[in-house]
């Protein structure tokens, strides 16, 4: 698959940083006696992310033209559909923010190349966090970052 991104799994991209979960080993921190494990790798589709405010929130299309890419993404998406949504923003391995949805209801939808991921909320003030979440993150990918979109903490995509 040409089209996708290796993350680590515990650590969020950053290897050999020691923030693995303790007693996964590994990291420079690992003591004598602990047994050191290669890191859990994952391949993450990598897509184009359009990110728009939209009424009660924001809306995020992401969509590859790599028909594989695509269908790794809705699977991923709807195997971990109901969960919490996330976007970390990363530049060069390292986390610059991280947005949690939390504040309002995420849904996914399959498109024709791709998801739609629409996080609202009826309550004024938590659309607005919304939304501004919507402006920095959009801000940080004109700026150069990647979103790694996630759900329920599993990366499902990542681009801008």
């Amino acid at each position: 698959m040409t089209s996708a991104m290796m993350m680590e799994r515990m650590g969020m991209g950053m290897p050999g940083m020691g923030m693995g979960m303790p007693g996964m080993g590994g990291g420079p921190m690992a003591g004598a006696g602990a047994m050191a494990t290669a890191p859990q790798m994952m391949m993450v589709p990598r897509c184009t992310i359009k990110m728009e405010k939209c009424k009660g929130g924001m809306k995020m299309t992401c969509s590859s033209d790599d028909a594989m890419t695509a269908s790794m993404m809705q699977n991923l998406c709807t195997m971990m559909a109901g969960g919490m949504c996330s976007c970390c923003m990363m530049m060069n391995g390292m986390m610059m923010c991280c947005c949690n949805m939390m504040m309002g209801m995420c849904k996914c939808e399959t498109t024709e190349n791709g998801v739609c991921i629409t996080c609202t909320s009826g309550d004024e003030a938590c659309c607005k966090m919304i939304q501004a979440c919507c402006d920095s993150m959009m801000a940080m990918c004109d700026a150069g970052c990647t979103c790694c979109v996630c759900m329920n903490g599993m990366p499902v995509c990542c681009g801008c």
